[in-house]
């Protein structure tokens, strides 16, 4: 769902408000640019005389993703059955602790990640990268399936089961419990700057930028500027709409979300993945060779700077933008489910980044490679000469899609639309229980963290805000930092969970419909 800095900007499409608030938007920006310039600057640094080398972040990232692979026996590969049957149900008992399905869970999780990143991140990167960019993208995100396994099972261990049956857990949890063991006053600095991070970018970045983008896509397929949305007032009632409807489903907490997700992040995929293929289908005959310039430009690129190491980079540091895996996101939405072995959801959690990156952001890369349209052989050459790239990600994949049908950017748009709302109402949730740890679980200052968030979704269609929303993409990836380190800290935990869970699945003491009687009493916070 993330966007890098570099490619944010090529995304605000949105036309600028003139007049006052037209002011006022550039005053903020005015004010925000050198704070939001000062901090990636310090977030993405780059590691000294590697020039054309990744931000350390991603590297981060990527080296978490290898130590759990390694360190839980590629549990992505072993697993895969496992985590199916979890999913399924086979192992669950409605009676268990929690608030919602394990498919539910995933949804919910997955509507938080699937986003515009998907569709317009990737196409930027397999115009920088080349058609090579796609393998590496793949490779990134089966490592970071191992990353997600490892923080959605933490997440759920050290979650606590409120009074009123709803759930706290997460980072918020767990790394209280990770720093603690160095101090206790670290565990609360360490959790508090994680809270801070996840609280902004849900309430300012990514509900903002979902909430414009929406707005945007919405007026493109109603006519672009002969729209009525494109009228004088149409952004602000736009935006109140979209903001009661954001409201009608948060207003229910992680319940009421994963009611909508289950059945929209399902929905959105087939619908764009379906799109998808029938381009694929009508070029049929180019694929082979699409196939070949990926495998090819993978170790052998042409054009790309930097080579084979320029490509890998552009590849993974896509996939680690849009899986989220390390940033200990994923795991607010996990830690609801309904279980009491804790690594169950971790099995659950590890599909996710095969879902967003191995499937979805791979199917938008070939699309783009395969229709192989005059836009992109252009931003390609673009590219390779050294200059800006004109085309917004977005325009790409809708040049593909057109090739084909010409209503088919419509289906696009749509899809957009919906990446961008389910992203917009799962974040919300993570936001919340960032507010949750600040400012307590008081009914009040819940009201009040909903009341600002939906003023936010407003702001997000009538002013586009670019620098705060940059500052907000910029400043989550603090979390990467504070979470994979927390993760180092509690790798024998969740390898003595996993260990556990797989032998009782081997001897048969997880039942079809729940756990048998020796742990039904056992209290979830010693599971």
């Amino acid at each position: 769902m993330l966007l890098t800095p570099a490619i944010v900007p090529q995304l605000q499409d949105a036309t600028e408000p003139l007049g006052l608030l037209g002011d006022i938007e550039k005053a903020i920006n005015d004010a925000f640019k050198p704070i939001q310039e000062a901090v990636a600057e310090v977030i993405f640094f780059q590691i000294p005389g590697w020039e054309d080398g990744p931000p350390f972040v991603i590297l981060w990232l990527i080296l978490g993703a290898l130590v759990c692979t390694v360190y839980f026996g590629f549990i992505q590969v072993r697993g895969w059955k496992t985590a199916f049957e979890v999913v399924r149900g086979r192992y669950s008992s409605p009676d268990d602790p929690g608030e919602i399905t394990h498919f539910q869970a995933l949804a919910s999780a997955l509507s938080g990640t699937v986003g515009l990143g998907n569709i317009a991140g990737v196409a930027i990167a397999v115009t920088i990268g080349g058609p090579g960019a796609t393998f590496w993208m793949i490779i990134a995100g089966l490592l970071g399936m191992a990353t997600k396994f490892a923080e959605c099972t933490l997440g759920v261990k050290y979650r606590e089961i409120n009074e009123d049956g709803t759930v706290s857990g997460g980072p918020f949890k767990y790394l209280l419990v990770a720093y603690g063991r160095v101090h206790g006053r670290v565990a609360v600095i360490m959790t508090g700057i994680y809270a801070v991070a996840i609280l902004f970018f849900g309430v300012a970045g990514g509900n903002m930028f979902q909430a414009n983008q929406t707005y945007v896509q919405v007026t493109e397929v109603t006519g672009d500027d002969n729209s009525f949305l494109a009228s004088d007032g149409a952004a602000l009632i736009f935006g109140l709409v979209l903001a009661a409807l954001v409201a009608l489903v948060i207003i229910g907490g992680i319940s009421s979300i994963a009611r909508v997700t289950d059945k929209l992040v399902p929905g959105m995929a087939v619908l764009y993945v379906g799109g998808c293929l029938t381009v694929l289908i009508v070029n049929a005959s180019h694929i082979p060779a699409a196939m070949t310039g990926i495998f090819e430009g993978a170790f052998n690129p042409q054009g790309v700077t930097g080579g084979i190491v320029g490509v890998m980079i552009v590849g993974m540091q896509r996939a680690a933008f849009s899986n989220e895996a390390g940033l200990g996101s994923a795991a607010i939405a996990h830690s609801a489910v309904k279980t009491r072995r804790p690594v169950s959801e971790g099995f659950v959690a590890l599909l996710e980044p095969f879902v967003d990156t191995v499937i979805i952001c791979t199917m938008t890369a070939l699309t783009i490679v395969v229709a192989d349209t005059a836009l992109y052989g252009q931003s390609r050459a673009q590219s390779a000469a050294g200059e800006e790239v004109t085309a917004g990600g977005v325009l790409l994949t809708s040049d593909a899609f057109e090739s084909v049908v010409s209503w088919f950017p419509v289906v696009l748009a749509i899809a957009v639309a919906l990446f961008a709302f389910s992203t917009l109402i799962t974040w919300s949730y993570y936001g919340q229980k960032a507010w949750e740890f600040l400012f307590g679980r008081a009914r009040i200052s819940i009201i009040i963290y909903k009341m600002v968030f939906c003023t936010f979704t407003v702001l997000g269609c009538v002013l586009t805000l670019s620098e705060v929303v940059n500052f907000a993409d910029s400043f989550l990836f603090i979390c990467a930092f504070v979470n994979i380190l927390g993760l180092y800290l509690l790798l024998p935990v969740i390898k003595a969970e996993m260990n556990e869970y797989l032998a009782d699945r081997k001897s048969g003491h997880l039942l079809q419909y729940g756990l048998d009687d020796r742990d039904k009493d056992v209290p979830v916070h010693e599971l």
